[in-house]
């Protein structure tokens, strides 16, 4: 009996504590945004990701080397890359990146495909205005027209590191002799 008072008595303090915290929120002021006229106040914060980029440098230039590993990472299969190949002036064939699409209408902005980028050469930006009036016009070619690879110095071969290092005295096997 005294279990059953406690139990009730437990359930109508649970219930005015619930009520307090609704009674504060139906007293407090409300807080609109209104957002299509106050457009140049509203700012995301620093890690919302709205939209795909592939920055380039002044001469036009990126950093993806069309390894697709952000297209394989991407879970919708938003991303497609699209490379050729071609022989360089030493006869060596080399994979160049042709188009670099982004459908940003079926992507869910998990960030797969940034964080798994050998090259940094994909980010996300803060531009969160995407309205449209056509579906097409959500499928955006990142790397822009003529531009090309960003050529990095490549680091010596080891091949060559071992040559120019001093040999090593050669240790005789005693089990040998």
């Amino acid at each position: 009996m005294i279990k059953y008072f406690k139990d009730i008595f437990s359930g109508i303090l649970n219930l005015l504590k619930g009520m307090k915290v609704t009674g504060k929120v139906l007293i407090s002021p409300a807080v609109t945004e209104c957002y299509p006229e106050n457009r140049d106040e509203v700012k995301p914060k620093e890690r919302f990701r709205a939209e795909l980029t592939m920055p380039h440098n002044e001469n036009n230039e990126h950093k993806c080397t069309a390894c697709g590993i952000c297209a394989m990472n991407c879970t919708h299969q938003t991303i497609t890359v699209n490379k050729s190949k071609i022989t360089d002036e030493n006869g060596k064939p080399k994979i160049v990146l042709d188009q670099y699409l982004y459908d940003i209408g079926s992507c869910i902005f998990c960030g797969l495909c940034t964080r798994v980028c050998p090259q940094g050469a994909i980010e996300f930006t803060n531009e969160f205005e995407h309205a449209v009036y056509t579906r097409s016009k959500l499928i955006k070619q990142l790397n822009k027209p003529g531009s090309k690879k960003v050529e990095v110095a490549k680091p010596a071969a080891p091949a060559q590191a071992q040559q120019d290092k001093p040999a090593a005295p050669k240790q005789e096997n005693e089990n040998n002799q």
